[in-house]
Formats: C-alpha cells, sequence, structure tokens
C-alpha cells in the first residue's frame, strides 16, 4: 500500500465519518454501537469492512430520510442485524477457531509422540 493509497484511505475515511455525524443522534449511538461490535467480530479483510459500514449509513440515511426510527430499521436485535449483513464473509471469529482447531491438533500430534 503506497502512502497515496493511505492518504486517499484516510480522505474516504473522513468523509465517512461526516456523513455518520450528520445522522440523528440515535442513529449515530446505533451505528457507534455497530461499528464496535464489526471491530471485533466483523469481516477480517478491511475493504470488505468499510463496504459494510458505508452500506450501513446508506442505510440510515434512507431511513432518516423517510422518517424511520433507527430501530425501525435495525430491528430490535442489532447483533442480528449485523451477523446477517456480514453473513458469508471471512470474520475474526472464524479466524480464532482456525487457529485454535489447528493449536488443538498441534497439541494432540505432541501428547501422541510423547507416549
Amino acid at each position: 500500500m503506497s502512502i497515496r493509497d493511505l492518504i486517499e484511505g484516510k480522505k474516504a475515511w473522513r468523509a465517512h465519518m461526516a456523513r455518520v455525524k450528520a445522522l440523528p443522534q440515535d442513529y449515530q449511538i446505533v451505528y457507534n454501537e455497530i461499528q464496535k461490535y464489526l471491530l471485533k467480530v466483523g469481516p477480517v479483510e478491511l475493504a470488505e469492512m468499510t463496504d459494510v459500514l458505508s452500506a450501513i449509513v446508506d442505510l440510515f440515511e434512507e431511513g432518516t430520510a423517510v422518517g424511520k426510527g433507527v430501530i425501525e430499521v435495525t430491528g430490535r436485535d442489532v447483533a442480528t442485524f449485523c451477523d446477517d449483513l456480514i453473513k458469508g464473509s471471512k470474520t475474526f471469529a472464524d479466524v480464532f477457531e482456525a487457529a485454535d482447531q489447528e493449536a488443538g491438533k498441534a497439541m494432540k500430534k505432541a501428547m501422541e509422540k510423547d507416549h
């Protein structure tokens, strides 16, 4: 990644966050919680994560434009809303699970070798 790519990425992120700040307060609060959630469990690929976050802002802007409250857009279970958005994506949970399985296999192999 070149310096130009980093600068362009930073500009794009600032523009994205300006869109978030233009949303009503309740939408901003839910967006920030979604962002935290997705950073913990969301897609591993940065481009995919930013695409998901941008799609959420698009959806929130549409909801605001038609006068919907944020819970009308996401539903009461915001975690399920997020999980549905990233369904099929390789997530951090997948990476951790794969690493855990590999560690388990290595331990089992080491134990068998010792006996």
